[in-house]
């Protein structure tokens, strides 16, 4: 547990917190724009639901298994210490609660609800914390382990890799598992085209999701005498290097114009306390070019259909902020140095791997257990929760 905190640590933290949950409401937002008119309940309600699910995981299991705590031995014990514990538990919930956010993306319109709150569960109680802890509290000795062998612990400041590259590839089996939406790729090797539902919605999304970020980064010190405004410059200027990439490279298309920037802010996430704000750029605009390749040929080439493209988005954008850190953060590239190439090389492809076999346990064990896909009928209406009866409700009350 903390030492004790001050008032102005309390009220840091918990401000963080806050700017983290406020990008929950991005990531709805985000996935009602891409998604079918059809969907845009079911997205609205599973990223709420999937929060609260989160919440109960993480407070029960997940925040013990990573970090060792108990909140069970009384609230007197918590409140003695200011309730830093408690905030810090929030905020770290808020990281916590983004891998149901991120996988909600990539299985869009044809993943039933009740198994995806299971999967929550599972994720948030027992394969998030198991590499959290192991890269954020040295469980198992792990980065004791990467610094005697590589020169230097894996350096991942606010979750390029513990957060987004593990929701990204937990995402990559279970989008395997479901297997592509009813149509969308067509017998004869054509695509039949799934646009975005409502373009407004969507860079609503992003934007939420751009500006809290600044707190996922910033307040990521966790105390107010670390807090560093060379990582919110760098954020911004990542920020800026995905979006112009973005830009270009997706040939103006608001679609990617507007995943540019979290592309360039799941990269920099991992070294923003480190790199120069060029290297910051370099890495941003790396990441908003990875993105639009990587989710052109997964969606067109591969026939991957992740929805939001969140395997490229997080998956890969975020193992390379895991890398870039390795690059930019040496004090030969103008970084505060503290840093070698192959202990982030490790780090991130440690990650990766629990991540990969984390989502295929979970989401292979329920689609053996109670099958996690929608049948036909429900995955034409939309009906991956009780939107029959909201319609219904809907259409008695304009009739009346």
């Amino acid at each position: 547990m903390d030492a004790m905190k001050s008032g102005a640590d309390v009220l840091f933290i918990l401000l963080g917190a806050i700017m983290v949950l406020a990008m929950h409401a991005g990531f709805a937002f985000l996935e009602l724009g891409t998604v079918r008119k059809k969907n845009q309940v079911n997205a609205l309600v599973k990223i709420l639901t999937d929060f609260s699910v989160s919440t109960i995981a993480y407070f029960f299991i997940g925040y013990g298994i990573a970090y060792g705590a108990d909140f069970m031995s009384g609230a007197g014990h918590l409140v003695q210490k200011n309730g830093y514990e408690l905030v810090k538990f929030f905020f770290l919930l808020t990281f916590a609660a983004a891998i149901p956010a991120i996988v909600s993306g990539g299985i869009a319109e044809r993943a039933r609800f009740n198994p995806q709150l299971a999967a929550t569960f599972l994720l948030v109680g027992f394969v998030y914390p198991f590499f959290e802890g192991m890269a954020w509290n040295n469980n198992f000795g792990f980065q004791d382990w990467v610094n005697a062998s590589f020169g230097a612990k894996f350096h991942d400041f606010a979750g390029s890799v513990v957060v987004h590259a593990v929701g990204g590839w937990i995402a990559l089996p279970a989008v395997l598992l479901l297997g592509a939406r009813r149509g969308r790729y067509r017998h004869d090797g054509a695509i039949s085209a799934h646009p975005p539902s409502s373009i407004p919605f969507l860079a609503l999304g992003a934007w939420i999701l751009t500006v809290g970020w600044f707190g996922f980064n910033v307040m990521s010190a966790q105390t107010l005498d670390a807090v560093s405004g060379l990582v919110a410059v760098n954020s911004l200027m990542a920020m800026v290097g995905g979006t112009l990439a973005a830009l270009f490279i997706g040939k103006n298309d608001p679609g990617f114009i507007h995943n540019g920037p979290l592309a360039g802010l799941v990269a920099v996430c991992a070294g923003s306390d480190l790199m120069h704000p060029v290297g910051a750029l370099l890495t941003g605009a790396i990441a908003g070019a990875l993105f639009v390749f990587m989710f052109t040929i997964t969606q067109n080439k591969w026939k991957i259909d992740d929805v939001l493209g969140v395997w490229p988005l997080h998956g890969l954008c975020g193992a390379w902020g895991g890398i870039a850190a390795g690059i930019f953060g040496l004090e030969s590239l103008g970084g505060v140095g503290g840093v070698t190439f192959a202990a982030q090389l490790v780090g991130t492809l440690t990650g990766i791997a629990i991540a990969l076999g984390g989502g295929a346990l979970v989401y292979g064990l329920l689609k053996l257990a109670v099958g996690i896909r929608l049948d036909a009928e429900e995955e034409f209406n939309g009906a991956d929760l009780s939107i029959h009866k909201i319609s219904a409700t809907a259409e008695r009350e304009t009739n009346w």
